[in-house]
């Protein structure tokens, strides 16, 4: 009982801290929501990254063309190879007959050309479309599969597929870089928003010293303002989450630019985000009020 007296006295003192320093607290509030803003933003980012990424992974096959003159038994040896390689996942087997029956219906201007191809004057290649388990293994593997005998050529989009991967990453590392350190910054303003707040109730807590008040009895007030003011500063950035993103999102019809970039789906990324904003605000509050009071009150 005396513990939930405290607890109260302490939100009553922090929501009355909080009201006091109003320009303070606006400006700790306002840094906390900009950062939060940010590291929202580099969250979705990082969801649609990874999902970019997978997305690619799921596209990304290997085309192996077979010599012209490959028989049943080349193709059987082919085989036999490339179950042996364990970074292949999967693969399909296309004649050259069934690529031209393709190609007529893909393309009605040289329909009637490809139409007149018999088997024999038919210049087209046996292919075998091949799915890999690793991606950054892609090199190694269509290396692997040029080795074989009745190999003519290996294709997979070589150095595009490792260019878009890297830049994927590299988007992802820099805006968690970047909201990295806003929360640091952050974290610092709130440390000295609070020793604004403890120098202007220097003599209470001295009060409070004099009538034997503890340690955890000082210092919760602060710690529980500091949560409030992340709180606070975590309602814009997950109301621009759930609507900004959904808003997005529609526009775009879910992909963005082309279809093979697919955009996450709003739900559950949207909650799964804003639960996330509001953790991170409550404990960037936390840790800087908690620091402000260790270092600025002597207890």
């Amino acid at each position: 009982m005396k513990s939930c007296r405290t607890i109260f006295r302490s939100l009553r003192d922090a929501l009355k801290s909080v009201v006091r320093n109003f320009s303070l607290s606006l400006a700790s509030v306002t840094c906390i929501t900009i950062t939060l803003v940010i590291i929202a933003s580099a969250i979705l980012i990082s969801d649609n990254v990874k999902n970019f990424t997978r997305e690619i992974e799921r596209d990304v096959t290997v085309v192996a063309f077979l010599d012209s003159e490959a028989d049943e038994t080349v193709r059987e040896n082919f085989e036999l190879s490339i179950k042996k390689n364990t970074n292949i996942e999967t693969f399909t087997f296309k004649s050259k007959e069934e690529v031209k029956e393709d190609m007529i219906k893909e393309n009605e201007t040289f329909s009637k050309v490809i139409s007149s191809w018999d088997k024999d004057s038919n210049p087209l290649m046996d292919t075998y479309t091949i799915k890999v388990h690793d991606v950054d293994k892609i090199a190694d593997t269509a290396s692997q599969i040029k080795s074989i005998a009745g190999v003519n050529s290996v294709q997979y989009g070589e150095g595009l597929v490792e260019k878009l991967v890297g830049v994927f990453d590299a988007v992802e590392k820099i805006t968690f870089i970047a909201a990295g350190a806003l929360i640091v910054v952050t974290i610092f303003l709130i440390i000295n928003t609070i020793k604004l707040t403890i120098f202007s109730r220097k003599r209470e807590i001295g009060i409070m010293r004099l009538v034997g008040a503890s340690n955890g009895r000082i210092k919760l007030p602060f710690v529980i303002e500091g949560i409030i003011l992340g709180m606070i500063g975590s309602i814009v950035p997950i109301l621009a989450v759930i609507f900004g993103y959904s808003t997005l999102y529609d526009y775009f019809g879910g992909v963005l630019f082309s279809p093979v970039i697919k955009l996450v789906k709003p739900m559950p990324s949207v909650v799964n985000t804003s639960l996330i904003i509001l953790v991170i605000g409550m404990l960037v509050g936390m840790i800087g009020s908690a620091r402000a009071v260790r270092k600025y009150v002597k207890v």
